[in-house]
Formats: structure tokens, sequence, C-alpha cells
């Protein structure tokens, strides 16, 4: 029990920092404004949680708020519209929690599981301020989670009309308020001190002074709110003792200022007040431009329909192909095997056992029963289902799975150019302001190695480091998606760029599904192509989409224990029938010596004949591999088809390429693994079916689409099939990328070089870094803008 103490304490409550007034609530020598604050930190310190409160000073929210009523959240139909996914045992919800603003709250959010057991695992998004909680329905109540989250004074905002999408606007109104301070403070700085750098009449000198001052106020509101963001990013980094590339900002920010208010309050000098302030101002709008790329990664897509995604529609006439953007609720949909159900729908026909392995991390799959409500986000694993929509398609959903680095299983670490630099950058940055202060010091000149220190730290700030990368990128990400090529980070283009052997599958990646030949060699009665037909609607395979249009018109039949083996066929029932279709070891009959892809059709214990299917390659297919081999990357084959056309492809891929035939899914995987041994970075294009182990292995996993429905979060990029031959122009523009990422630093080290060549000296004047600084910071700007554009327009991407 708290109590009212005499003891003069803090006037500032310990858990939320607002002031506490005389009936102070005091526990363990820590006062409180009030009982909730109190309340908040004593179950934290009883469940060993006290450690919320080293990460920062006041972290918590006041409590003083009266907390609203949660009974509506014990109704079913209310919990059902707010998760994202929930079955038996395990439920997720991702809440909109506006009270996340630091380190704390992500360290105390993502203990949850300390306080409640019922809570399984929990995940931050500091920037959208989510935070997507799995937990155990059996143990604990979405009411009861929202009740702890209230008692912990992390109110999350629920409405029923999708919160998380209304959190997922773009609100960058915070950072615009900072530019707009910064933009104000710079353009009237620089207005009153362009007297002091142009030379004062005697007039104008009676109120240098008063210049200075002003100067000062306006240096005060950049330095506290403006670069605010700057001053924790560094102090959370050298916490964890890191060294990011906000540390040497910072350091140079609050030296800029130290040392220009020194100057000002003793009338030595002008100070650097201008210089501050387009700093500043500037590199907010880089932070702006990069907050602008991220959100284009991961929300405009849902409004664009990047994903080249469909699903098939059931109509009356027909199936129709449709993309994901254009479902409805009450559209009646077919997913067949390995799809993904791409909204939350009510299963009409057929047996679904789903594998949920995206959203709950268990791969067991689930079995859903008629009536019952499927996920999206779920894979189907078995036998076609039909499902009607009752969920208006939230892609956002597919975006968020395919953004979550935890599927790409065999992630490898990747240092990209400004990660790597920066480690280096404050080292050497310090080194030379001691080193130049040490020489003046040494040669007993104190007050110039107060200057050359100083003026070193605020000559090299790396702001050109921090607008290089965001701007070069943002646009080279925008050129990639006008090409059709979806890429799924920034870092995946300087990963791209890094790529010297590129792996391709062949069906359905270098061979065109939209143009090839069906034959058949035998004889189908029209039950055996009911039966047929039946079967393969069932599979996304691209030969099974071929052999249906071979087809045509047939009846459906409602078949069952349908199974497929991914690179080997499929099979099911029917009454009296069984019938299996696939390779000749599948089907257990005698193999044809023949050219092209065989099929074997077996009803009962009778074969029926076999497919043949001649593909066509891909448009450009010879220009795309000689342009790689000019390029001198190493380029191989693995298939797991046979050796029908190794004659064709050997004309087509370079000699000492490895034409690899007849591999199942591990074996691309393992080989995959023996080139990475060797110190090579590998891309994999495959058609995102029965590629997705070598596609989350490869340092870059590329699936190749055709308006099919091959949805695979473990990729780093979609590449639309249309877009195929432009390949080659893809890895020449990352390079580009790159380059003018490094031509950009190699610009800013001229400009350092230039400038410290005067601040190890101790005689940089006001005027000389207002006039440096802006220039470098400007011409980064435009040159990294206007070298991205020049170089895709070399490459003919614009």
């Amino acid at each position: 029990m708290a109590e009212n103490s005499g003891l003069k304490l803090s006037t500032i409550c310990y858990h939320c920092g607002d002031q506490v007034e005389d009936s102070a609530y005091i526990l363990d020598e820590h006062q409180f404004c009030c009982l909730g604050c109190q309340t908040v930190y004593q179950i934290l310190n009883e469940n060993n949680l006290a450690s919320y409160y080293k990460y920062n000073t006041f972290p918590g929210k006041s409590q003083k708020k009266q907390k609203e009523d949660l009974s509506y959240l014990d109704e079913p139909n209310i919990v059902a519209k707010l998760v994202d996914y929930q079955d038996d045992e395990i439920a997720i919800i991702t809440f909109y929690v506006p009270a996340i603003h630091c380190s704390s709250c992500i360290w105390l959010l993502e203990n949850l599981y300390k306080l409640n057991p019922g809570v399984k695992s929990s995940q931050v998004d500091f920037m959208k301020k989510q935070a997507s909680i799995t937990f155990n329905k059996q143990e604990v109540s979405l009411r009861e989670l929202v009740s702890l989250l209230h008692n912990i004074g992390y109110d999350p905002k629920i409405t029923l009309q999708d919160v998380v999408k209304e959190g997922k606007k773009f609100n960058q109104n915070k950072l615009i308020a900072k530019i707009t301070v910064a933009g104000f403070c710079f353009g009237n700085s620089m207005m009153i001190s362009f007297p002091e750098y142009f030379g004062m009449a005697d007039f104008e000198k009676q109120y240098a002074n008063f210049f200075g001052y002003m100067n000062l106020a306006f240096g005060l509101p950049v330095l506290l709110y403006s670069a605010s963001d700057y001053f924790k990013s560094a102090w959370i980094s050298l916490k964890q003792k890191r060294l990011n590339l906000d540390v040497p900002l910072a350091l140079g920010i609050f030296v800029l200022f130290f040392r220009s208010a020194f100057e000002i309050i003793s009338q030595t000098g002008a100070g650097f007040m201008d210089t501050l302030c387009s700093l500043v101002f500037f590199i907010l709008i880089g932070k702006w431009v990069q907050q602008r790329t991220y959100y284009h990664i991961s929300f405009e897509r849902d409004y664009r329909s990047y994903f080249p995604v469909a699903v098939t529609v059931l109509e009356e006439e027909m199936d129709k192909p449709t993309q994901i953007a254009d479902l409805k609720v009450g559209d009646r949909i077919l997913v067949r095997n390995n799809e993904i159900i791409p909204a939350d729908a009510i299963l009409l026909k057929g047996h679904a056992s789903v594998d949920f392995s995206f959203v709950t991390g268990e791969s067991k799959p689930v079995e859903k029963v008629l009536g019952e409500v499927v996920y999206a986000g779920g894979r189907q694993m078995g036998e076609a289902i039909e499902l009607e929509v009752v969920k208006a398609v939230s892609q956002s959903y597919l975006t968020k799975l395919w953004n979550n680095d935890s599927f790409k299983d065999y992630e490898k670490k990747f240092d990209t150019f400004i990660g790597y630099i920066s480690k280096y950058f404050t080292i050497g940055l310090l080194l030379v302001a001691f080193t130049a202060c040490a020489y003046w010091l040494l040669g007993g000149n104190a007050d110039k190695a107060w200057s050359a220190f100083t003026a070193v730290l605020i000559i090299a700030c790396p702001c050109a480091l921090a607008l290089s990368s965001p701007f070069t990128l943002s646009a080279a990400l925008s050129i990639f998606d006008k090409n059709k090529l979806y890429i799924k980070n920034t870092s995946a283009i300087e990963q791209m760029a890094a790529i010297d052997t590129v792996i391709f599958d062949k069906t359905g990646t270098i061979s065109s599904p939209n143009v090839s030949s069906m034959y058949f060699e035998g004889s189908l009665s029209s039950m055996d192509k009911s039966l047929l037909l039946s079967l393969c609607r069932n599979s996304n395979h691209p030969l099974s989409r071929e052999i249906i249009k071979w087809i045509g018109e047939a009846q459906h039949l409602t078949l069952e224990d349908y199974q497929e083996q991914v690179g080997k066929g499929q099979s099911a029932k029917y009454q009296d029938y069984t019938i299996k279709i696939g390779s000749a070891t599948f089907v257990e009959t005698a193999k044809v010596d023949l050219e092209g892809s065989v099929v074997y059709v077996k009803v009962n214990d009778a074969v029926k004949g076999y497919f043949t299917l001649e593909q066509s390659w891909r448009p450009g297919l010879a220009d795309v591999i000689n342009s790689l081999k000019s390029k001198t990357y190493d380029l191989h084959l693995i298939s797991g088809d046979n050796e029908r056309r190794a004659d064709a492809l050997k004309v087509i891929f370079p000699q000492g390429s490895k034409l690899l035939f007849n591999q199942t899914p591990s074996d691309k995987l393992n080989k995959i693994a023996q080139w990475q041994e060797q110190g090579k970075h590998v891309c994999m294009l495959g058609d995102g079916l029965n590629d997705a182990g070598a596609l989350r292995k490869a340092d870059l996993g590329i699936a190749v689409s055709d308006d099919i429905n091959n949805f695979s979060p473990g990729c780093d990029a979609i590449l639309d099939g249309d877009a195929f031959d432009k390949l080659p122009k893809f890895f020449s523009f990352s390079k580009d990328a790159v380059k003018v990422i490094k031509m950009s630093f190699m610009i800013s080290l001229m400009y350092n070089a230039i400038g410290l060549s005067f601040a190890v000296q101790g005689t940089m004047s006001p005027l000389f870094a207002a006039i440096l600084m802006p220039i470098s910071t400007v011409t980064i700007i435009s040159f990294t803008s206007l070298m991205t554009r020049w170089y895709a327009k070399r490459r003919n991407l614009i």
C-alpha cells in the first residue's frame, strides 16, 4: 500500500513524469502521481520487469484517465472481427497502441509473456506503433489481454473499422512538424546572418548582439525538438555498445549548438546557428524520404495491387482468374493445393487441411469443416476447396507476411554499404578531432585546440551518408516497380548488386507456361476426362493447368483422398475409381523414352496414356543468358524436370554452366548451399511452387510469376513473367544504384577534405560553414536523384 509521506521526494512521478500533487503515492521510495501509475510500477516490479525504468527516464504514460468498459470483448462476433487469426487454441491480434514512444515500450510489450503465461509471443513495430500478439485463448481471453495492456498503461485503440489499417495510414505529421520548425528557423536564421557574413554597416553593428541572441533563440527549438530523435537514437545505440550513423550526427549537432551558444553568449563570434538549422532541416527531409520509401514498400502495394497474385473466382459460365485486389465479399473462389488463401472465407466445398505456419509458426495442418471460417494467410494442403469470401481482402496482411523476416528461414546477414561505413566513420571522425586538438594543445594554443576540435565535428557531420542511401534507393525502388520487379526491401537492392551466381529453374521460369503445346498419346473416355479434369483442378502446377486447357469442357467430380507429391504427381479416388497422374515412377509404369515433359495417366490399374508438353522458352531467353554471361555471372540450371531438352539448353547456356535435371526440392536447396560455401553470392529464380526452400536459402530469391497464386513469403522479390527479358538490366541497375551511393560518399569526402583542411587549423569561419554544408547537402540530394534516373534511362528502364 502506498502511504502519504512527509519525506521530501521528487515532485515528478517516477512512472510517467507528470507533476505530483500534495497527496502523493509512495512505494519503494518512489513517488507517483496517482494510484494507476503506482499500480503499474507494482505489477512490473512483482514480475521482475523493473528494467523497464532503466531504458528511459519516465517511460510510462499517465494512468489518471478512467479506464473504459471492456465487456464488449466477451462477444464472440466482435472478437472474430478484431483478430487476424484464431483456431481452437491460438489467436493472433494486431493492436494499434498510441502510447508506444520509446525503447522501454518495445521492451515491455515484447515481454508480455512474463506478465501472463497465456501470451505466447508479441512483436512491436515501433514506426507504426503496432503490437502483434499471439495468445492462447484457453489461458487468457481477449478481454483479459486488453485489460492487461490497460493495467500497464498501453491502452490499445480498438474500433471495428480495421484499426490496424487506419493506424497504417501514412502519418508523418510529427516529422513534418519537425521539418517545419527546422525550416522556419533555418530561413530566419540565415536571413539575420547575412549582415554578419557580408560586412555590417555601423548601424547594423549596433544590433550584432541582438541578432546573435535571435539566432540562439532559433537554434534552441531545432536542437530540443527537431533534432531530438537523433539524440535518442544515438543514446540507444551507445547503450547497446554499437555505433550507428546517428552517433556522429548527434555529436555534430550538439557541438555545433554548444560552440555557437558559447560564441554568442561570450560575444566572441557569430556562431553557426544558421548552419545548425540547415543541417537538421536537410537530414530531416532525408528521413522523410526514407519513411516515404518504407511506406511505399509496405503499404502502397495494398492499393496498387503490386503483387502479381491472382485467385480463381468461380462463375456460372467459367472459372475466371481475378486479381486479389478485385476480390469482393460474396465471391466464390477456388483454392488449389499449395495455394495461399487470400481472404477470410467460409468453406463451402472440399476437405480443407490448412497450413497456417506463415501465420502462427506451427506447421501442423489444421482441419476445417464445411461452414467454418478459414483465415487469410493459410496454405491449402490437399485437394482444391471452394470458399466464399466473407471479409474484404486485406492485402496488407499478405504484405505483412512477406515483409516478416522470420519467413526467410535461412536469412543471411548482409551488411549494406552505409551500415559498413557507419561503423568506421565515427571512429575516424573522433580520431581526426582529437588529433587536431592534441596538436594545438602541444603547441600551447588552447584557443585553437578548442576551435579545431569543434570545427572538425561540425564540418565532418555525415549528412551526405544519411541522405544518399534513402534518396537513391527510393528512386531505384520506384523504377523497379514500374518495370514489374517487386522487391521486398531496399537492402535487397544492395544484395542484388552483390550477386555473382544466377541459378534458374526450368518449368515456369525460363519456359513460358503461356506458350506451349500439349499432346496426348492414348485413349480417354468421357469419364476419364472428367476424372482427369477434377484431379488437375486441385493443383496449381503449370502442367496441371495445361492439361485442363487441353481437356476443355468436362464434368466436375467431387474427389476423395486427394494427394500431391511435389515434383512427382497427384492421386485421388472417386467412387470405385482410383486415378493417378505424374511421372512413370509415381504411376508405376514403364518409362517412355521421349523428348519433352511426359505425364502419365492411370485409372484404376490401367495406364490410359501419357501427355507430352512442348513448352516454348520465354521470349528473349538466349539474349538474357548471353547478356548475363557477358557480365561475368556464373549461370546454372537446376530443374526437377527430365533431360529432354538438355541439348537445346547447352546451346543457350555458356560452357562451364551446370545443367542439373531430375532434382528434388531438397536437392536444389543443398546445391545452393554448396555454392554458398564456395563463397558465391547466389540468386535463385524459380516459380515459387517447388522452389520455396531454394528461394529462401539463396542470397536473393526471385519468384517468377505468370498471373498465378504462387505467393511466397520466403522470396526477396517477385518478377512478373512479362518482364523476364529485362533481368540483365535489373542486375546492372542494382549495381548502378550502389555505385551512386558510393559516388555520393566520395563527393561527401571531397567536401569534408576541403572543410577539414580549414577546420584542423582552427580557422573555420561561420560563413564558410554556412556556405559549405548546405551546398554539400543540396549537391548530394541532387546528385543521387538525378544520377539514379540517368542510369535508369541509360538501361532503358524509364
